[in-house]
């Protein structure tokens, strides 16, 4: 823990300020006065006229014999001054010791050094206080207070058990694979007796908020051992050296506290591949990196430290790090499957009062690429909806709520349509779950809306029906293709124009499209894969590679690409057509509900109705219908008892 500045800059002030005291009293007691110098006739005169009261001689040199005499008078006791002379020796001294004595001068002889106790002190008292200043500074360093402490080791140890795997679910298969680490941890001579080396370093791999943090916390809470953490940026500062300083320095720390875990997240900030930086400060990183590599390379079979390390980015990692012997494991952590994600929710779910009928495995099948992070937020919106309107427990409504801003962001209330935008925003959406319904492969309609939600007018929740399924075959990409252009196509026939509410869609149809012809070979120009999904460019390494493919290739790329999507569209246009009655019918319902659920539109294609709606219009109609021959009865009444 750093020093709050309050704290150092008051003791910055009290050392100004000791510092200028103990100078001003050194200044003062060695200023002289004006003095008025005599000679012998003068200075004896001055005696015998009273003007002198107290007389002090000195040596001129270290010996009185030979230098002669200072003689100082004064009139005040408090001073030695205005009255100054200078003798060659001894004898004319007895004569003014004399005369004084006659006159009643008190006289007082001082040894030759000048230099006083009050002297040496004001000389070296600032010099005592800065060296004092200077220890307490250095002792603060050394302890929490670490101003300047650029090579220490900051990684921050948990000791405890706080975080156990009962606080992890949606990761089974990933806790069987540390369960190796934890035994070890427990008992290391199993494993040594059998001439077993454990893994020294694993590295957990996974998107954000998949919960590798939680788990490597977990790994330490079941082995009961010491847990250090810190982050990959840690290590780097502006200084050279330093952040293989912090790393020595954290090991040294690890290694006495044997057996224990150093857990490193977000390690490609220092791990990245070496000789790809563009500038001058990958040099630092690049030290700091080798630091760590002889580090995990000095550890012996049974020191009984595992580096856990957690990255979303392990392509940029350097090879040296990840090769056997270093982080020789590397577990993969995805996104939760509908299981998981039940068994996530019942975690984070057991301190929010639910409603006894929502169920856990309701809210999974609603949540389909959530990860664990997804779902703490999203029961946590829920809970806070739930209190907006002084519930006492989170109901459903609630739930479906929370996923939409989640996903979506908060529904723009405030935000007003006109007529001609609402119709499109209705026959778009309808679009999208008339070719969910009709098409074979296309993602199920689970939810549409036209409810505003960040930037988006509305929109059309579609999901895979298969939720598991790891493959995808070409027919079901080019009806996903498909659906994404039913909101464009159903514009065009309804209307004869079209809107800018299909760019995202756009977006996404291109990208699988592209994809196809690049990296699946589902295309005329054969099984050849022209591209590759990098993610992020790793500068220094990706940004200056060259397409492997030739301008030619390039073409019949684009042109295979607008052929798919052309294809897609005019399929869109065939299905919209022939269903456009059901196309109308839902965005007439879109128009008076404002939103849909998956009961509701597939009530609509069995029915051509919504029941639950029609009632409600029927007995609003009914209370308006009541309302209305209440004052027409009331009308007549008056016109009868009014006089003519």
């Amino acid at each position: 823990m750093r020093p709050a500045p309050s704290r150092f800059g008051n003791l910055i002030v009290i050392s100004i300020i000791l510092l200028f005291v103990f100078g001003a009293y050194y200044v003062y007691t060695n200023s002289s006065e004006e003095t008025v110098t005599y000679n012998n006739t003068t200075f004896k005169q001055a005696i015998i006229n009273g003007e002198i009261d107290r007389m002090y001689s000195e040596p001129l040199s270290g010996d009185a014999n030979q230098g002669g005499f200072r003689i100082y008078g004064t009139k005040d006791d408090n001073a030695k001054t205005p009255y100054q002379l200078e003798i060659a020796d001894t004898s004319q001294l007895d004569t003014l010791v004399g005369l004084a004595d006659t006159h009643g001068v008190i006289y007082e002889h001082e040894p030759a050094s000048s230099y006083t106790f009050w002297n040496v002190l004001g000389i070296i008292a600032p010099l005592i206080i800065l060296v004092v200043i200077v220890a307490i500074f250095l002792r603060n360093q050394g302890g929490n207070n670490r101003a300047f402490d650029f090579g220490k080791n900051r990684a921050r140890l948990h000791k405890g058990k706080t975080t156990t795997f009962k606080n992890v679910a949606g990761v089974d298969e990933e806790k069987e694979e540390l369960a190796e680490i934890i035994d070890f941890l427990k008992e290391p001579k199993k494993y040594m007796s059998l001439g077993a080396r454990i893994p020294t370093g694993v590295l957990l791999v996974g998107p954000p908020g998949t919960g590798k943090t939680l788990l490597a916390r977990a790994v330490a809470g079941e082995a009961s051992v010491p847990f250090y953490s810190i982050s990959g940026s840690d290590f780097v500062e502006m200084f050279v050296g330093v952040g293989a300083s912090r790393v020595r320095d954290m090991f040294k720390n690890a290694k006495q506290n044997a057996p224990c875990i150093v857990f490193i997240d977000e390690i490609d900030a220092v791990g990245r591949q070496r000789g790809a930086g563009l500038g001058g400060g990958h040099d630092e990183r690049e030290q700091t990196l080798n630091q760590l590599l002889v580090e995990m390379d000095g550890f012996g079979t049974n020191s009984g430290i595992i580096v856990m390390a957690a990255t979303n980015r392990p392509d940029v990692l350097d090879p040296a790090l990840l090769r056997p012997g270093r982080f020789d494991r590397q577990i993969t952590i995805g996104r939760p499957d509908i299981k998981g994600r039940q068994a996530i929710l019942e975690v984070h779910a057991r301190n929010k009062k639910l409603d006894p009928k929502v169920t856990f495995q309701e809210i999974a099948k609603r949540t389909p690429g959530f990860t664990g992070a997804d779902l703490e937020n999203l029961l946590n919106e829920a809970a806070l909806l739930a209190a907006r309107e002084n519930k006492k427990h989170i109901k459903l409504y609630h739930i479906d709520e929370a996923v939409d801003r989640v996903m979506m962001g908060p529904a723009k209330k405030s935000r007003v349509f006109t007529k001609r935008e609402r119709n499109f925003i209705a026959h778009h959406e309808a679009g999208h779950a008339v070719l969910g319904i009709k098409l074979d492969n296309a993602n199920i309609v689970h939810k549409v809306t036209i409810i505003p939600r960040g930037q988006a007018g509305g929109y059309a929740l579609m999901l895979p029906e298969e939720e598991e399924s790891f493959l995808a075959t070409r027919q079901s990409l080019i009806d996903r293709i498909t659906g994404l252009l039913g909101g464009r196509v159903a514009e065009e026939i309804i209307f004869n124009e079209v809107s800018t509410g299909a760019h995202n869609d756009f977006q996404k149809a291109t990208e699988i499209a592209r994809s196809m012809v690049t990296e699946y070979g589902m295309s005329s120009l054969g099984p050849i894969q022209y591209e590759k999904r990098n993610g992020s460019v790793f500068l220094g390494r990706d940004y200056n590679t060259d397409k492997a493919f030739s301008d030619q290739v390039a073409l019949e790329i684009d042109n295979e690409v607008r052929k798919i999507i052309n294809d897609c569209y005019e399929n869109a246009k065939e299905v919209l057509t022939k269903n456009i009655d059901l196309l109308k019918l839902i965005a007439k319902y879109l128009l008076e509900v404002e939103t849909l659920t998956k009961e509701d539109i597939y009530e609509i294609v069995e029915t051509g109705t919504i029941g639950w709606w029609e009632k409600k219009k029927a007995k609003q109609e009914a209370q308006q219908q009541e309302i209305a021959e209440t004052e027409d009865v009331s009308t007549k009444q008056e016109t009868a008892v009014s006089p003519e």
